[in-house]
C-alpha cells in the first residue's frame, strides 16, 4: 500500500493491458481477460490467470475478453478487470488517488468514451485523461509530434487499427478500422475451416499468426503443425499449415490498412503529406510484427519509407507514461 497516489498511464487494449507508473516504467503487462462467477459476476481471476482458464471453466465460471474492437463490450467485466489490474500494479493509496491516462481509439463514440472514463473513476482514479491511442503511440515511438511537421503512425492493436497524421500535438487526419489482430485470427480460423473442414480455436489461430504469419512470402515457406477438430466427424486431427496459406487468409485486412493509408493521405494538407513522404511511416502495435508488412506497405505507397517502432507492443503505454509529466497539455481538453 502506498501513502500517496501514484500516477499511471494505461493502455487498455483489446488483447493486452499495460500499465506505466510515473518514474518506474511499465509495471504490468497482462492479457485483457477476466474470469467471473456467472451468477454474481464476482471476479475470480484476471490477466494471465484468466487466460489460462479460457475454454476450460465449469458452468458456474465464465471467462471473457471484455473489450471488443477496442471498446468496452462488457462494462462490469472491464470494471472488475481494471480494478484488479490497478490493485495488482500499485496497491491502494492511503491519502491520495492517482491521476490516470487511459488511452482510447480515435473512432470511439461518446458513449464508448464515457464507459472507459467511468470504469477508470470507479477503479479509483482522481482524474482521467483519455487521449487517442494513435497520439500516445506516436509519442511512445519517439516521433516529433509536438513540432510543426507531419508524422504518420499506424497502430495495429488487437481490436482496432489506427492510421493517423499528427502535427503540433494534434491529430490532423485519421482513420479507425475495426479490423486488426483479432480479425487476423478470425480470418485464419475461417480459412482453415473452409479449406480443410477443420475447426481450430482462437489461440491456435493466434499462434499461426505469430509464428508463420507474413505479408511478403518467405524465401522458403514455413510450416506449422496444429491440432483441430474435423468439422464432419467431430474427431481431433493434426494438420500442417504453410506460411503462404496464412498470408492468403490475412490479406483482406492488409488491403484495408493500405486503403486507409491512401484515404488518410488524400485528405491531409499537401505540406504535411510531403513531410510524411519524406519522414516515412511508423508501425506500432502487435500487428506491426507481422513479417514483411513494412516492406509491403512501402512498396504499395510509392516507396514511402515504412519502419517498425523499436518497441511496437509498448508504444501506447510508453507514450502515456511520457505524458504523465505533461498533464497540463491535457487540461481543458480531455480532462474529466
Amino acid at each position: 500500500m502506498s501513502l500517496f497516489g501514484r500516477d499511471i498511464g494505461i493502455d487498455l487494449g483489446t488483447a493486452n493491458t499495460l500499465i506505466y507508473e510515473r518514474n518506474k516504467g511499465i509495471i504490468l503487462r497482462e492479457p485483457s481477460v477476466v474470469a467471473m462467477e456467472s451468477k454474481t459476476r464476482k471476479v475470480v481471476a484476471v490477466g494471465n490467470d484468466a487466460r489460462a482458464m479460457l475454454g476450460r471453466t465449469p458452468q458456474n465460471i465464465i471467462t471473457v475478453k471484455p473489450l471488443k474492437d477496442g471498446v468496452i463490450a462488457d462494462y462490469q467485466g472491464t470494471l472488475g478487470m481494471l480494478k484488479e489490474f490497478i490493485k495488482k500494479a500499485i496497491g491502494r493509496a492511503l491519502l491520495s488517488k492517482p491521476s490516470m491516462i487511459i488511452c482510447v481509439p480515435a473512432g470511439v463514440t461518446k458513449v464508448e468514451r464515457k464507459a472507459v472514463i467511468e470504469a477508470g473513476l470507479e477503479a479509483g482514479a482522481k482524474e482521467i485523461f483519455d487521449p487517442e491511442e494513435s497520439l500516445m503511440a506516436a509519442v511512445g515511438a519517439g516521433l516529433p509530434v509536438f513540432e510543426p511537421t507531419g508524422n504518420m503512425i499506424i497502430d495495429i492493436g488487437g481490436g482496432t487499427t489506427e492510421v493517423a497524421v499528427i502535427s503540433m500535438g494534434n491529430i490532423v487526419n485519421s482513420r479507425t478500422l475495426r479490423s486488426a489482430g483479432d480479425t487476423f485470427d478470425e480470418l485464419i480460423t475461417q480459412y482453415i475451416k473452409k479449406k480443410y473442414r477443420v475447426i481450430i480455436g482462437a489461440r491456435t489461430a493466434e499462434d499461426l499468426k505469430i509464428n508463420i504469419g507474413n505479408v511478403v512470402p518467405f524465401d522458403e515457406p514455413k510450416t506449422m503443425v496444429i491440432r483441430g477438430r474435423n468439422a464432419d466427424q467431430g474427431l481431433p486431427v493434426n494438420l500442417t499449415v504453410s506460411s503462404d496459406e496464412i498470408a492468403e487468409a490475412m490479406h483482406p485486412v492488409i488491403i484495408e490498412i493500405l486503403e486507409a493509408i491512401r484515404a488518410t493521405l488524400e485528405l491531409t494538407p499537401p505540406e504535411l503529406a510531403a513531410d510524411v513522404m519524406a519522414n516515412g511511416i511508423v508501425l506500432s502495435g502487435g500487428g506491426a510484427l507481422i513479417s514483411g508488412l513494412d516492406r509491403y506497405l512501402s512498396e504499395k505507397t510509392g516507396n514511402i519509407p515504412v519502419r517498425v517502432a523499436d518497441k511496437p507492443l509498448e508504444c501506447v503505454a510508453l507514450g502515456a507514461g511520457k505524458m504523465l509529466d505533461k498533464l497540463d497539455f491535457f487540461k481543458g481538453i480531455t480532462k474529466v
